[in-house]
């Protein structure tokens, strides 16, 4: 009987410790072309995806350079704000994200400590799509992109 209770005591818990955890940006998310409005000679992430590891969030992202070539990049760390190692990403090597609200974040990439790129990410009071918005340098122009993604 004791055996019993503790098991489902546990299970409570990690169901509600699950609850706690989860946030609309959790899932995979695939790139919507028609919707975006990427700037040319710029790469585009085709699929992200938001998972739950044990106390981070992981960031796989997949989708093809400027050239055509496919790209994968990872990342694992919190919303807090803190630089995080980001790997496969030649333009890159660190990522923070700041959470605003439950539907807002703001992210930042650096190379070797100098900023390369910002941006802001939104998801839609719906949960089914996300809107996000960079900033980055293409020599000497600033460029924007926006990127609209659908859950999978």
């Amino acid at each position: 009987m004791k055996t019993r209770t503790t098991l489902v005591s546990l299970a409570v818990w990690l169901a509600a410790g699950a609850v706690c955890f989860a946030s609309p940006y959790m899932g995979t998310w695939k790139l919507n072309r028609h919707k975006s409005k990427l700037a040319r000679g710029m790469g585009r992430n085709n699929t992200v995806m938001y998972d739950v590891g044990f106390f981070k969030v992981r960031v796989t992202v997949d989708g093809v350079d400027a050239k055509g070539k496919p790209t994968h990049s990872e990342w694992a760390g919190n919303f807090d704000g803190k630089d995080y190692p980001l790997t496969g990403d030649p333009d890159a090597d660190v990522r923070s994200y700041t959470k605003t609200n439950d539907y807002n974040l703001t992210f930042a990439e650096k190379k070797g400590g100098k900023s390369v790129l910002t941006g802001k990410i939104a998801i839609a009071a719906d949960g089914k799509s996300r809107t996000v918005t960079t900033w980055s340098m293409k020599g000497k122009k600033r460029v924007k992109n926006v990127a609209v993604y659908d859950k999978a």
